[in-house]
């Protein structure tokens, strides 16, 4: 059993669990997914914070979710880009803000306009 993405016009619209064989009947294009991989590293599936000594085993950078980009040239799964001045990381296939997020306080949004992180204060 594996895991496989369900593509149409380059967007992820569902990812289901089957045999292979029980993939090549069904219609549409479907591409196999790797539930252990995040940020193009594959992970024990005993324990997901543990890299697997088998690399291999990582497949399209990121375990792919409906609504999610497949770049066929990269051979990807990644979320749309969620501003226009985020890049994508061509190794973890995740979207970085031109200003590294604050880390700890209250939570902060980005501001696309000012290109800066603003805190969202919490009462």
């Amino acid at each position: 059993m594996g895991h496989y993405a369900k593509i149409e016009n380059n967007v992820v619209v569902q990812v289901i669990v089957a045999k292979a064989d029980v993939i090549t009947e069904r219609s549409g294009e479907w591409i196999k997914t790797s539930y252990n991989t995040r940020g193009g590293v594959h992970y024990n599936p005993d324990d997901l914070t543990e890299q697997s000594v088998d690399q291999s085993k990582a497949l399209r950078k990121n375990f792919a979710a409906s609504g999610m980009v497949y770049d066929r040239e990269r051979d990807a799964f990644y979320n749309p880009q969620p501003y226009p001045s985020w890049t994508l990381n061509e190794t973890t296939c995740y979207w970085e803000p031109p200003v590294e997020q604050p880390i700890g306080g209250n939570p902060h949004v980005w501001n696309e306009e000012n290109q800066t992180w603003d805190e969202v204060i919490v009462e």
